[in-house]
């Protein structure tokens, strides 16, 4: 199997989970960017599954390895089960393990007053992921979270680009963006051209 095809096996699997696990729903929604869509993706019916969490860390894993990023990184609660089984992935095939740290919606007002939680190398180049891309927001807080504790985002990663205007905004600013896949205005959904 070439990589190209494995890349494109892994992305069509995704979609087939999201379908078979009920993470996919259509009617009319209302999403947290405060915008209207005609269908609703819940990453964590996928990434809370074993077989999701494993073809989605299969997807991502080489991704990160490739941008340079020595650790993985995202908001909670979407991206939580994401970094914990792409740093997981990463121990068990055998390459350079990459940990994994997540970022709050807001510092921790006891203990040690954390936004970031787990292990942050100094300096470092990481990669930040989430379940889903609309207008960027939870992605851009946890973008800027690194960058204030000085660490280089060398990939900004989600499962679906929902085209919304994040995934522009993130490649204006030159950051690289990647998504395993896409929805057009209609809500159909596809592999990205990463993954075909």
């Amino acid at each position: 199997m070439t990589e190209t095809t494995e890349r494109l096996s892994l992305a069509q699997r995704t979609l087939e989970l999201c379908k078979e696990l009920g993470a996919l729903s259509f009617g009319k929604f209302t999403l947290s960017s405060g915008l209207e869509s005609t269908y609703y993706f819940d990453g964590r019916l996928l990434t809370l599954s074993p077989e999701g969490a494993t073809v989605v860390a299969q997807a991502l894993l080489p991704l990160v390895r490739a941008s340079g990023a020595v650790a993985v990184g995202g908001p909670t609660l979407g991206a939580d089960p994401m970094v914990a089984s792409i740093a997981m992935l990463s121990h068990q095939d055998g390459g350079m393990p990459v940990p994994a740290f997540i970022v709050r919606k807001g510092s921790k007002d006891h203990g040690m007053g954390k936004l970031i939680e787990g292990p942050l190398p100094p300096k470092a180049k990481v990669a930040i992921v989430d379940d889903a891309c609309s207008v960027g927001g939870s992605l851009l807080h946890a973008v800027r979270a690194a960058e204030d504790a000085g660490c280089e985002v060398v990939l900004v990663a989600a499962i679906l680009d929902r085209h919304q205007g994040g995934s522009k905004q993130f490649l204006a600013e030159g950051y690289s963006f990647k998504a395993i896949l896409e929805a057009d205005e209609a809500g159909n959904i596809a592999p990205t051209a990463e993954f075909s």
